[in-house]
């Protein structure tokens, strides 16, 4: 799936380490790690927390992008 992140950059800016970030979303270091890698799709509920603590739009955590050879629907 083409859904792209800047989470690992947003929370740099903010001084967070993986384990911070987890602990204030409630979700544990390694979802972090998997969201920044781009390997683990978060629930609409933790993306709307992670943008709460980031104090950001989920727009700016998540961006989806269509594969050109992806056909539209």
């Amino acid at each position: 799936m083409p859904l792209y992140n800047s989470l690992q950059e947003k929370r740099k800016e903010h001084k967070y380490n993986q384990a911070d970030l987890g602990a204030l979303v409630g979700v544990s270091r390694q979802t972090i790690s998997l969201i920044e890698r781009g390997d683990y799709h978060p629930s609409i509920v933790v993306c709307l927390r992670l943008a709460q603590v980031l104090h950001c739009r989920v727009e700016d955590l998540f961006t989806y992008k269509e594969d050109e050879n992806h056909d539209s629907i």
